[in-house]
């Protein structure tokens, strides 16, 4: 495959809902193309940035569908895929590939703490249905953590194409990079963008992008240049963001980002329980972070 749709910044989009907990569709496809329009490479909706527990299938493939209707040409929709069942996995990848999907993004098995081989099984049965598989290791919420040593024998069976590398450890670059050095790695949590551009990452599957998306992106292109001037200019625009893009790796990132769209112009919207409406202090600090980037003119 030559064109690899999972390179460069896809955004792992949050989901507009009404004030009534609706799904905006309209909203959403509105928000794809605005993406687009502003130097976004794709989309992965249906991520936990997107509530995908709290979506009915109706509503999860529909989204689905609507980022593939609502994304111009060369603009790359992973659909995240993750599903407490290896059957039910395979039945969205096919879904997303129906729909017009290129690649898919999946989570190792999190209804338990489940053992290399099941783990293995798991990603062989999504690679089965054949669409390329992006994995992605969040070790804090699934308690499943993707080594260095299982990604490399998970690439090298042929089963993912890309690591969404979420632990903020960057050692793992290094190593992953010494054990299967034709694993695409990918940025997987804002607040480690420059540390995992400078290590060799090819992507970023970002959160804060749903609301500067433009500023993002020229940290990202700094960031992953591989020029000793581009760091020097990318180092005060990340510290001045910095404070924004931890957010990202918090608890409350959906909430959080969500507040911080609505504050840049865009519709973010409430959440659908069991996620509550963030707490006053809470609110002021997102808020006061989201204002000191808007101005210094990064929305």
């Amino acid at each position: 495959m030559t064109h690899k749709p999972w390179r460069g910044i896809t955004v792992a989009t949050a989901l507009p809902l009404t004030d009534d907990l609706a799904v905006d569709f309209d909203g959403f496809a509105d928000h794809v193309r605005w993406l687009a329009e502003n130097g976004m490479d794709g989309v992965a909706p249906n991520g936990s940035l997107g509530e995908y527990h709290n979506l009915t299938d109706e509503e999860r493939a529909r989204v689905v569908e609507i980022a593939v209707e609502a994304s111009p040409d060369g603009f790359g929709v992973m659909p995240g895929v993750a599903a407490y069942g290896s059957q039910e996995t395979c039945r969205w990848i096919e879904q997303a590939a129906s729909a017009g999907a290129q690649s898919v993004l999946l989570l190792p098995p999190n209804a338990y703490r489940a053992d290399r081989e099941t783990v293995i099984a798991h990603y062989r049965a999504a690679a089965s249905v054949g669409l390329p598989v992006v994995a992605y290791n969040n070790p804090y919420d699934t308690k499943v953590d993707l080594t260095p040593d299982l990604l490399a024998e998970l690439h090298g069976e042929g089963l993912i194409v890309a690591i969404k590398e979420f632990t903020g450890d960057v050692r793992r670059a290094y190593e992953i990079r010494e054990l299967a050095p034709e694993l695409d790695l990918l940025i997987g949590s804002d607040d480690v963008l420059l540390e995992l551009g400078l290590a060799g990452a090819v992507g970023w599957i970002a959160g804060y992008t749903n609301a500067f998306p433009r500023a993002c992106k020229e940290l990202y292109d700094l960031a992953t240049s591989g020029r000793a001037e581009d760091i020097e200019k990318a180092l005060p625009i990340y510290r001045d963001l910095h404070s924004l893009l931890r957010w990202d790796s918090k608890t409350e990132f959906v909430q959080a980002i969500k507040l911080s769209m609505d504050l840049a112009g865009r519709r973010g919207g409430p959440c659908r329980p069991p996620r509550l409406p963030l707490a006053p202090e809470t609110v002021e600090r997102v808020t006061a972070d989201t204002k000191a980037a808007i101005s210094k003119g990064f929305n």
